[in-house]
């Protein structure tokens, strides 16, 4: 049985309060991604998705100054590096996230994605589920 720690991403880039919308969305840019994580001295804060950007952001006529506090998300869902990818998967879809923040002693470790899941050997059935649970919309877009 494998645990997190064997597949997460320990190579976290991250922002910190004091950062910018502008300065998230250019990190986003740069590593790829769609979420990047808030930490102070190595303690998770919170999570700034780009979905954050735009429906808190953009949305709300907010500069690109302001602060990744005021439009982060804070309430997260977290892992830690022992529990089970397994485990990880099925919680995942519970909660209809795609990224998980892993934690040990309040220190952000590492994140696992979806996709890293997806392509575990072993987790096939768990990941593919949970991706077409987070995937499926209520509404067909035309």
């Amino acid at each position: 049985m494998e645990h997190l720690r064997d597949i997460m991403t320990t190579d976290v880039e991250y922002c910190t309060p004091v950062d910018n919308v502008f300065e998230v969305a250019v990190k986003m840019k740069q590593e790829d991604c769609g979420a990047i994580p808030i930490c102070e001295n190595g303690q998770l804060l919170g999570m700034i998705t780009d979905r954050d950007i735009v429906i808190r952001g953009v949305a709300e006529k907010r500069p690109n100054s302001t602060q990744v506090t005021e439009i982060m998300s804070e309430k997260l869902i977290t892992a830690t590096p022992d529990m089970t990818v397994d485990d990880a998967a099925k919680m995942m879809a519970e909660k209809q996230i795609r990224r998980l923040p892993i934690v040990d002693n309040n220190k952000l470790v590492g994140i696992v994605a979806l996709g890293d899941i997806a392509v575990h050997r072993g987790t096939m059935d768990e990941a593919s589920f949970a991706l077409s649970e987070i995937s499926e919309s209520p509404e067909v877009h035309h």
